[in-house]
């Protein structure tokens, strides 16, 4: 039975996407498969209701590993669970009883071929595409084939000696354009095989040639001002754009495939395995390899290849990989594809092993904090040449409005967390005017000489949010303070958020999703937040205070009464003398409201 800690950790971990789960008994057999919209949701809804059924409770007690696939669609999801469900049989799983399966689109093996669809794949030498996980799927793509390309529906035996005979009649289907009368002679069958494989095109999902000459062809008749034929062309392109007819399940003469993919961190390399039997996947898993020595990727694809190989008895005479392995297997082919079915097979192998890699750091980190952390601050001291580890990072922002209330800000980030108890705002003493330079300087200055005189610690980062003007003011400050070289400084610009050193003016890029260029980020938020919000309420309070001031005879107790009744200087205004009266007396109270009103008088127009 699954820990509480290994299921509170798996499915913090779980992606919120579409997918296939399935849990595994302590025999590593799968007793149940289920579909999701959201995998994260739906696997945990299992573990936080309270009113199971009997026979959930007993499932749940049972599993002790939780795997799953992910997939493009909700529909892909539906396919692949009906594969999984029909490979596998779980105990937990309601199994169809009949024959019946998905639907297909078949093009059938015989002169002229037609093109319908069916629930029964027999093996007559007919190309099969699905499943599709509605008949109204079905049937919206047939009406969108034979509606662009007229095709026969009839059951005749058309071989060049029938025809020849004109044993047939033409029917409905010829007179209202749904067919070109392959029967009587009136299309050859080279052409009539020039649309199926047009037909078959749009069944493998590539419409857009198709979809591209079909809005040529309605522009050319639009500019003849054949309105009408152009209006008949436009549906049929509109519904080919507006149809998705591939799944994850890809034509059936794929069968007995093997589809491998790679990825790997510093410390793991990580394989995924996917079995393809009559182009639908039956099987998917993952196994992570722990690094100890220098091997090559290609070494490790291999070692995995004969390992999941083995493990699922696999005798498959193809094998996709996303590089060549380094081995040779005697009967076996390996393919790179660069395109179509088996392309999308291995990007599909390829999401599945980059979640996985993903999930299993989310894991980690959930269970080890601490090592994520660790992680995390080594990733920026290895990206910034730091000598040590910045566990102590400050970072500086300056905020003012057309140089007025100009102030800065300084956020303590330690462990790569805020350290709100040792914020600190500056007011700035020493510059007039709006100048970002300066005021990072005395900032600086002050905060340093400060910490040295007072024996604290120093930071063993400091950043500064802005260009070269405010990290040369910064780097000039450390060294009046003698710190310059032992405090390594950066400073993080907005625009393409380039990070730049003293005395260096080439900036380094950091990849967008880097944690390092995260944790930065962090800070430089932080610090913006931090020193916007002080310098709001300074100028608030500025602006309410500077008029109360004013008034004679209204000293800080009066004030400060004021302000906790009416709460801002416009209910002040608004309030009845007899009101004010009441709050801070009648002789008081006639004194501010005289003031007030030479204020509205001194803004009036003179008529």
């Amino acid at each position: 039975m699954l820990s509480d800690k290994y299921i509170t950790a798996t499915i913090a971990s779980l992606p919120e996407c579409p997918g296939v789960y399935m849990y595994l008994d302590n025999n590593e057999t799968i007793i149940y498969v289920g579909k999701a919209k959201n995998l994260k949701k739906r696997v945990s809804s299992y573990f936080v209701k309270t009113q199971q059924t009997p026979k959930t409770q007993i499932m749940l007690r049972k599993i002790c590993t939780i795997r799953y696939l992910v997939v493009e669609s909700e529909e892909d999801a539906l396919l692949l669970e009906n594969n999984l469900i029909k490979e596998h049989h779980p105990r937990y799983n309601i199994l169809l009883k009949d024959d019946k399966t998905y639907p297909w689109i078949v093009v059938k093996n015989e002169p002229f071929p037609r093109v319908f669809f069916t629930r029964r794949k027999i093996a007559d030498g007919s190309r099969y595409y699905g499943p599709y996980s509605a008949i109204h799927n079905v049937k919206t793509m047939l009406r969108t084939i034979t509606g662009i390309y007229p095709i026969r529906t009839c059951h005749y035996a058309l071989t060049a000696e029938n025809i020849a005979k004109d044993k047939f009649r033409l029917c409905l289907q010829y007179h209202i354009k749904r067919c070109k009368g392959a029967c009587k002679g009136l299309q050859s069958e080279e052409a009539y095989n020039d649309n199926i494989h047009a037909i078959e095109e749009i069944l493998k999902g590539n419409i857009r040639e198709v979809s591209q000459r079909l809005y040529q062809q309605m522009m050319n008749l639009a500019a003849e001002w054949k309105f009408e034929e152009a209006a008949l062309l436009k549906e049929r392109y509109e519904a080919l754009e507006n149809y998705s007819a591939k799944s994850i399940i890809v034509s059936p003469t794929l069968n007995n495939v093997d589809v491998f993919s790679y990825d790997d961190d510093e410390h793991a390399a990580y394989i995924n395995y996917l079995y393809i039997v009559q182009g639908s996947v039956i099987r998917g898993y993952t196994i992570e390899y722990r690094k100890l020595i220098d091997e090559s990727k290609e070494r490790i694809l291999a070692m995995g290849i004969v390992e999941l190989r083995s493990r699922f008895s696999s005798e498959a005479k193809e094998i996709i990989v996303p590089f060549m392995p380094d081995m040779e297997l005697s009967g076996i082919i390996f393919t790179i594809p660069k395109m179509k079915e088996k392309k999308r097979l291995l990007e599909l192998s390829e999401q599945n092993v980059r979640q996985y890699k993903t999930d299993k750091l989310k894991q980690a980190d959930r269970l080890n904090p601490e090592q994520r952390t660790t992680r995390i601050l080594k990733t920026l001291q290895n990206d910034l040449h730091l000598k040590e580890l910045p566990l102590h990072i400050e970072c500086f922002d300056n905020s003012n409005i057309q140089g007025t209330n100009p102030v800065s800000s300084c956020v303590v980030f330690k462990k790569a967390k805020p350290s709100k108890q040792d914020y600190r705002h500056f007011n700035i003493k020493t510059v007039i005017g709006p100048d970002d330079f300066a005021s990072m300087y005395e900032t600086i200055t002050r905060r340093y000489k400060r910490l040295s005189e007072e024996g604290e610690a120093l930071p063993n980062l400091i950043v500064i949010d802005g260009g070269k003007g405010q990290l040369h003011a910064a780097s000039n400050a450390l060294h009046d303070l003698g710190l310059y070289g032992q405090i390594p400084v950066i400073g993080i610009a907005k625009r393409l958020e380039e990070i730049y050193f003293p005395d260096d003016s080439i900036p380094l890029y950091l990849d967008k999703n880097s944690e390092s260029l995260k944790l930065i980020q962090h800070l430089r938020d932080e610090a913006h937040r931090f020193g916007i919000t002080f310098h709001r309420n300074k100028r608030s309070k500025k602006q309410i205070a500077s008029e109360l001031d004013e008034v004679k005879g209204i000293g800080k107790v009066l004030k400060t009464r004021l302000l906790q009744k009416y709460k801002s200087l416009k209910r002040i205004k608004a309030a009845p003398e007899n009101e004010l009266a009441e709050l801070i007396g009648a002789g008081k109270a006639k004194i501010l409201t005289a003031y007030f009103e030479g204020k509205k008088d001194e803004h009036c127009c003179p008529p």
